[in-house]
């Protein structure tokens, strides 16, 4: 038996899922400059902070005769952070000493960041389920036995990075195992919902593939999807005409439509 090679013109070895990194941040110059004079500030009273304030103003007048100094992104933060504190304190009440966790802008920033890290955290672990997936997709379809897997939530997603792994290469056994996993209700596509949603999360030609699959066997009940292939060709030839044809023999085989 010819064993099947991918990628094409590869061996049949698999290539290594990418290592998932977590992404770095980007120095913020004016947000290095803002946790500066916070960091400065704290427990000082409004005279204090009235002080700092003149000596930045006066370290930035000095900067700006300096060329190479004159675009100082931090040190205008720290100017503007200090009057904001200024006039934090100003508001306050007399005796009032800066304190970062009263301090309304700071914590909503903090909580912010927050919710940024755990973003960015769900993403990571995220992209590195879809790498375990595909691998384990990958490993099935050399098996053979590809056909015999129920899909799961996300498999969608999966299918881009088979793609993404093989330099874009249409991968027909996979998108003929997700068509036909939709067109029969199977594994999570047994839910409305996950089938609704695959309408935005797969390309045209497989949502017509499972169209047409649907339509057929619905024609003729109990017909081996494996003597349908020709439907795979036909949404892969003329996707608009093969989706065209899907909706009017679904309409012929629905009671009191008009096909």
């Amino acid at each position: 038996m010819m064993t099947r090679m991918w990628p094409p013109g590869g061996g049949t070895s698999r290539p290594l899922a990418p290592r998932v990194a977590a992404p770095r941040e980007s120095a913020d110059p004016a947000r290095i400059g803002r946790r500066v004079v916070r960091r400065q500030a704290k427990g000082m009273d409004a005279g204090a902070v009235a002080a700092a304030l003149e000596d930045a103003r006066f370290d930035a007048r000095q900067n700006s005769r300096h060329e190479d100094l004159g675009d100082d992104i931090c040190g205008r933060a720290e100017v503007a952070e200090w009057e904001r504190l200024a006039q934090l304190l100003a508001d306050a009440a007399p005796g009032t000493v800066y304190d970062l966790d009263a301090d309304d802008v700071v914590q909503a920033e903090l909580a912010a960041d927050a919710a940024a890290a755990a973003a960015r955290e769900a993403e990571l672990r995220e992209a590195a389920r879809i790498a375990a997936r595909a691998d384990e997709l990958q490993a099935l379809r050399e098996l053979g036995t590809l056909e015999q897997t129920e899909p799961r939530h996300g498999d969608e997603a999966v299918r881009d990075e088979l793609t993404r792994r093989a330099g874009s290469y249409v991968q027909p056994d996979v998108d003929a195992w997700l068509a036909r996993a939709l067109a029969a209700h199977r594994g999570h596509y047994a839910y409305p919902a996950a089938r609704d949603a695959a309408t935005d999360l797969l390309n045209p030609p497989v949502l017509a593939h499972a169209a047409l699959l649907a339509a057929l066997t619905g024609l003729a009940p109990g017909t081996d999807v494996g003597r349908l292939s020709f439907a795979a060709r036909l949404a892969t030839a003329d996707t608009e005409a093969a989706g065209e044809l899907a909706a009017f023999l679904t309409r012929a085989l629905t009671p009191g439509s008009h096909a």
